[in-house]
């Protein structure tokens, strides 16, 4: 097998794990319908992930990787100024990459945005693989708006944190595709999408 034709494979089953993770959840998949779905046989989910869980691991790594990446590079951005960043400055750090994610509305985005609108409504046990993948961008949004708003509990802000994943996550599954009439680009409506979820993130954060 070559290497493209083993990367093909791969990219194949992904591709089907997450479309049918996202529609039907994780207890609701099955190998046998992945492998349906992929067009291809059980040897070759197991050789590349193992078991089903490990395949859902990677298909969550594969869509958070580049949010993550991105969020942690806007908010070093922020911890590297001279004066301390406001809270719509990290909201916005935070919020942005996951819409841009799906600013194309293409099948792949949408599902995407899918897929982790539905991680967030599995059961803990499988919740907790996908919140693990987004630990670092959670952990470092906590440890900034501490700084920011010092009279805040922990706690407090980790309630905050989870309505704004809630309600992110709730905007990300009504994206609809882009109607082909539509005045605004694609950019252009994110754009004034994070504004107006800053904006109001913000007020509720700071209240």
């Amino acid at each position: 097998m070559s290497k493209n034709s083993t990367v093909d494979t791969k990219e194949q089953i992904l591709n089907a794990a997450e479309k049918l993770f996202a529609s039907l959840g994780f207890a609701g998949t099955s190998l046998r319908a992945i492998i349906r779905e992929a067009d291809v046989n059980l040897a070759a989910v197991h050789y590349h992930f193992g078991s089903k869980e490990e395949l859902f691991i990677a298909v969550i790594r594969r869509v958070a990787q580049p949010i993550v990446e991105e969020q942690m590079r806007q908010l070093a951005i922020l911890e590297d100024s001279e004066d301390l960043p406001s809270v719509a400055e990290i909201v916005e750090a935070v919020i942005t990459p996951p819409l841009r994610m799906i600013q194309e509305r293409s099948e792949e985005c949408l599902i995407h945005a899918k897929f982790m609108g539905r991680c967030r409504t599995e059961p803990y046990p499988v919740q907790r693989l996908a919140e693990a993948e987004f630990s670092r961008t959670h952990q470092r949004f906590l440890d900034m708006m501490q700084k920011v708003l010092p009279n805040e509990s922990p706690m407090e802000l980790e309630w905050k944190l989870d309505l704004v994943i809630a309600m992110l996550i709730r905007v990300l599954n009504q994206i609809e595709p882009l109607e082909p009439l539509s005045e605004k680009s694609s950019s252009e409506e994110i754009d004034d999408l994070v504004q107006r979820l800053v904006t109001f993130i913000t007020f509720g954060i700071s209240a």
